[in-house]
Formats: C-alpha cells, structure tokens, sequence
C-alpha cells in the first residue's frame, strides 16, 4: 500500500525526496511557504507559512508521514525557533494524528559540541555550540514527546548539483584551514540524504536517531587541498578554524546497518564527478 506523504519545506532535498518517493508509488504533498508552483510530476503543491497556522487549514486528509525539512526566513535564533519548533507544533496541530504514523525531522549535527579528533555517534551526548543546534535539539526533543513515531536524521554538512560555494571560494583565494591542529569536516552528497530519508521512511522498525553522513570524515585541509588541486588552483592558506562549528569525526555506523548504502561514500569522489559534470 502506498503511502500519503507530506513533505513541509519543500526546497532542494524535499523535491529529490518527493521523486523517490513518487518513483516507488507513494503520494506526496509539498508544503511551501510562497511561490508554489502548478502541480507538476506527480507533487501535489500546497502553499502555507508554518509560522502562521491560519494557513495550514486546508491540508489534505489521511497524511501518513511528514518530512520535515524548512529553511528559516533568517539566520538567527527567532527565525529559527519560528520555523523548527513553532512551525512543528503548528504543523503536528493541524495534520490528523489518527493517520499519521511517522514523523521524520531533518536536523543537523550542529547539535554536536567540540570533540576533536574523536568520532561522534547517536550515542555521544548533544552539546551545541551555536543558536541554530540549540533549537534543533529543543524541536528534536518536543517531537520524542509526541504521541508519534519520530525518526530523527542529524545531516552533515551538504553538498551537490547548485551547491559548488566552496569551490568558487577555493577559485577566489577565498579559503582558509588550519594545519597545524586539524579540524574534520563531515559532509554527505545531497542525492545521498534524500535517498537516506526515504530508506528511514521505508524501515518497519526504525530508530529514533540517525546520524547523515558519509563514510569518509576528512581533515579539512585533506579536503580542501584535494578539491583545489581538483579544480586546478592554489592550496588554501593556513587560517583559523570555522567559528562555531567544533572538530569531530561523524559515524554513520547506525545508518548503515540498517541497510543504507550511499551512492557517494567519499567526498573527494561525489565532489570529482561534480567538477567533471557527472553528479
């Protein structure tokens, strides 16, 4: 039977997320705040503010899963809270909690304090640095509350078709990593966390916490200094490491045994077939 899916924020991710979804049978909803377009390719297009239940009278009956995956108007914690904890409470108010089974929330690993060259997994206790892990983590844990099943998905860092800022920044000189102390990045291909939320939906037994990530957590410098000579520029200078966003090594063990394999499991590979045009 297939399944009636909403998804509530429907940009880069939700609309790969709504094709694999279409493509193995389910119906999808997307929910987006301004400039809907006309159906189109099977989606079924609502427009509504999350911050503004008044909007979100008119959602479609029998709603089986929600993908929760908005962008804030702005970086900064009232549009933050706005969006991911008032939006989901809005959201949850309005969809009928006697079909919906499942709720599966996009967070982020910025939920995750300093660790150095330490690895980080779903058991390592959430420290966030920064505003914007601090509200995720206070939307995480008022859905655990809820009379539903959540599955929690904590991305890494994305990147992909549309997503090449750090390349053009390596182009202009732009870049900076520290050498002496490395500091790790963790990134997941964005074809790679749309496939990971629809394998989530698909688990008859999911867990409530997922990390999103690929296999290969690299030193920054590795990184950038890979992707330079890549694109055929100079290696970045030596410079400070990003301001709020700590050192750690993310495990996607868990993801993993549940039997999702990622198409991208490198990023120096996902990165090698964006720069020649093939993902």
């Amino acid at each position: 039977m297939s399944g009636r899916v909403l998804i509530a924020g429907c940009g880069d991710v939700g609309l790969r997320v709504a094709e694999q979804l279409l493509a193995r049978g389910d119906q999808v909803w997307a929910l987006r705040r301004r400039n809907a377009p006309p159906e189109s390719s099977g989606i079924h297009w609502l427009q509504g503010d999350l911050t503004q239940p008044g909007t979100l009278r008119d959602l479609p009956d029998g709603i089986t899963q929600l993908v929760y995956l908005p962008t804030p108007d702005a970086r900064d914690p009232a549009a933050y809270r706005a969006v991911f904890v008032d939006g989901l409470r809005h959201l949850l108010a309005a969809l009928d909690s006697n079909t919906l089974e499942r709720v599966l929330f996009v967070s982020s690993s910025a939920v995750y304090g300093d660790h150095g060259d330490g690895w980080v997994d779903e058991q390592t206790p959430p420290d966030p640095p920064s505003f914007n892990g601090k509200v995720l983590l206070e939307a995480e844990q008022w859905l655990a509350a809820q009379p539903v099943l959540p599955i929690v998905l904590r991305l890494a860092g994305l990147y992909g078709p549309g997503r090449l800022e750090l390349i053009e920044r390596l182009r202009g000189g732009a870049v900076r990593v520290p050498r002496e102390l490395p500091h790790w990045a963790n990134r997941i291909h964005v074809d790679d966390a749309a496939a990971a939320i629809v394998h989530l939906l698909s688990l008859p037994e999911p867990m409530s916490l997922y990390l999103g990530v690929d296999d290969t957590p690299l030193p920054l410098a590795v990184l950038y200094d890979h992707l330079a000579r890549a694109a055929g520029v100079a290696l970045p200078g030596e410079g400070a490491a990003p301001a709020g966003v700590g050192s750690k090594r993310l495990s996607n063990a868990r993801l993993r045994s549940s039997g999702f394999v990622p198409r991208w499991p490198d990023a120096r590979e996902g990165y090698a077939a964006l720069l020649s045009g093939v993902g």
